[in-house]
């Protein structure tokens, strides 16, 4: 057990969020932090600050909060891909920042080794924030007198000595507090509440764990789920549109690669690059069209789905799969399909019963929004606010 994190938990009105609890959500184990970046209550309001500032974008209207609403479950819902700066639109879904806490490798591809590292890049990416380097950010937290007063309490530093590093780590210590357990599944799984969920969705259950093999990945333990196996997966979705190409794509790729082409950039610009996936950072074959294995909490108010944005429904998405890694069945399978994929046979009442399943992930500050959001007049939803809980973490050791 470590000190105290904060737990972002959304409440239904007033403000947007509220501490509703301060247990750890069922469901849920320990969030880990890494020794070198430890939570405390002002470093979290810093990088929540950080998280939502427009100045760190080209044109002073987009930050994190963009493609990470918090009124949008932190996604910009709706849309197939994200929109930056000018409107650009880059080639990927912006993943939900819920629960990313537990991942141990970052963007869809695993570009990034932790939440630090991932903070510095949508800054200084062409379609995104759209920043040539990162001086601006610098120049603003060095200067403005709210960031001076924070980054002296927080970390003992002020001008020069103020670098992206703790940037990073005030963004990446804020991210860590939006975490949500405590979903129907959880109160019926682990919380042993037989009437949690409906008899179809414990149909559904059935589906995912057995002829479905859903839970081959998105993987449930005994005292917890993250619903993620924290691997890669080439689970058909994108790769199918550019099999023609890759025999000369990739090896194009590799010596673009190695003439210094930024990774982070090409495979957010370029959408036959953006699907050659996991490959695009480790070179190796096998992982050509291999995308992270998302959570599946919230799933229900996070669509589209996919690395690409590319299936619009839950019903989608188990189609998908139930088609054996393809979206239309006249379609080929490609030729780096990963070998657990294959054809599921489920018929259209297991599919009912899976997607049924899936929607009992949703915790209930999240099903709060969406109804809120269905229906606006019956919630005045208002800015962020954070408070203290005190929810358990662990601490693992990091290179600094």
């Amino acid at each position: 057990m470590g000190p105290p994190i904060h737990t972002v938990l959304m409440g239904t009105c007033a403000s947007l969020f509220c501490a509703l609890s301060f247990a750890q959500p069922l469901g849920l184990p320990p969030v880990p932090v890494p020794a070198n970046n430890p939570q405390t209550p002002e470093k979290i309001a810093l990088g929540d600050k950080l998280f939502n500032d427009k100045r760190f974008s080209s044109t002073g209207d987009v930050s994190c909060a963009t493609c990470h609403d918090p009124k949008k479950a932190f996604t910009d819902s709706p849309l197939v891909t994200s929109e930056g700066i000018n409107k650009l639109t880059g080639t990927r879904n912006a993943p939900t920042v819920i629960n990313s806490a537990y991942f141990t490798l970052f963007f869809w591809d695993g570009r990034s080794p932790d939440m630090e590292d991932q903070a510095q890049h949508p800054i200084i990416n062409p379609v995104e924030m759209g920043l040539a380097n990162h001086d601006p950010v610098l120049k603003v937290v060095r200067s403005d007198p709210e960031y001076v007063a924070a980054f002296k309490k927080v970390f003992g530093k002020e001008g020069t000595q103020v670098t992206m590093t703790q940037v990073q780590q005030a963004i990446a210590s804020f991210e860590r507090t939006i975490v949500s357990g405590d979903s129907p599944f959880d109160q019926w799984y682990f919380g042993k509440r037989q009437d949690a969920i409906s008899d179809q969705a414990k149909r559904g259950f059935d589906v995912f764990m057995n002829k479905g093999r859903c839970v081959s990945c998105h993987t449930i333990e005994q005292d917890h789920a993250l619903f993620t196996d924290n691997r890669f997966h080439n689970i058909g979705v994108g790769v199918n549109r550019i099999q023609a190409d890759i025999g000369t794509l990739a090896p194009a790729f590799l010596k673009a690669k190695a003439a210094g082409t930024d990774v982070d950039k090409a495979v957010l610009t370029n959408p036959k690059a953006s699907e050659l996936g996991r490959f695009a950072v480790t070179d190796t074959l096998d992982e050509i069209g291999s995308f992270k294995t998302s959570t599946l909490r919230n799933v229900s108010v996070t669509a589209p789905f996919m690395h690409d944005g590319s299936l619009a429904t839950l019903r989608d998405v188990v189609e998908h799969y139930n088609n054996g890694g393809i979206t239309k069945k006249t379609d080929a399978v490609n030729d780096f399909l990963s070998g657990g994929i294959r054809p599921l046979e489920l018929n259209d009442d297991e599919i009912s019963d899976l997607v049924a399943f899936l929607e009992t992930l949703t915790s209930p500050q999240f099903a709060a929004q969406k109804a809120a959001s269905l229906n606006p007049a019956s919630c005045n939803v208002s800015t962020t606010k954070l408070a203290a809980t005190a929810m358990p973490m662990t601490t693992e050791g990091t290179a600094p």
